[in-house]
């Protein structure tokens, strides 16, 4: 990235370009306060981390993907594929209408639909594994100390976390409650079963296998 403009935001340098300027607005469009917050701070600490460990990256697929990881987290979802899958497909289409090319879409569209399952993104490419890094650092806390207490310290403060526990636990039940077709296979399941009366998981692992359509 060293030919793109870049510009520090909360003490962390990152690439200033029309396409990050235009997705940094279509999440302040489409994200509540506390979202908006949560997914410029996965941004910055996947950029961060990308840095520290001097991983080399497309730094635009990187804000792109985390920056509209998060665009159908909310209590109007209603399916009909997991929350991250819809979110993928509409991070895909913003990345194509803004004229990336299949592979860097592609990136986008994997660093959205992975970004809560860490098994597996983790070992992607760099952009995916960065951008599940940073996304699930500020959810669960996964490698906090990866980034100095004083850069962490100074993210928050400039854009502080809002009550994000609380919320999306909200939107999860939500998605746990109306559409629990959605779940089987995800962690919104976890909060189903938790905090969610009279949800019941809709299959199971187990049962496909069992009921597979083959003698053995």
């Amino acid at each position: 990235m060293s030919a793109t403009a870049m510009r520090t935001l909360a003490g962390i340098s990152v690439p200033q370009t029309p396409l990050v300027e235009r997705a940094l607005e279509h999440a302040r469009q489409a994200c509540e306060p506390y979202l908006f917050n949560h997914v410029v701070r996965s941004w910055l600490f996947a950029e961060r981390i990308g840095q520290l460990h001097a991983i080399e990256h497309d730094a635009e697929v990187l804000a792109v993907g985390t920056l509209l990881h998060d665009i159908t987290l909310n209590e109007r979802f209603a399916g009909p594929r997991r929350f991250e899958v819809e979110a993928a497909d509409l991070a895909r289409g913003f990345a194509t209408e803004a004229g990336l090319d299949n592979y860097r879409a592609q990136q986008i569209w994997d660093c959205v639909a992975l970004n809560s399952t860490p098994s597996i993104g983790l070992y992607k490419e760099a952009e995916v594994a960065l951008c599940t890094a940073g996304i699930c650092l500020d959810v669960v806390g996964l490698q906090y100390t990866s980034i100095p207490s004083a850069e962490m310290k100074a993210i928050v403060a400039e854009f502080p976390r809002l009550g994000m526990k609380r919320q999306m636990t909200l939107c999860f039940c939500h998605i746990a409650a109306t559409q629990p077709e959605t779940t089987y296979d995800n962690f919104a399941r976890d909060f189903g079963e938790r905090l969610v009366p009279g949800y019941k998981v809709p299959t199971s692992s187990v049962d496909l296998v069992a009921n597979a359509p083959f003698d053995e």
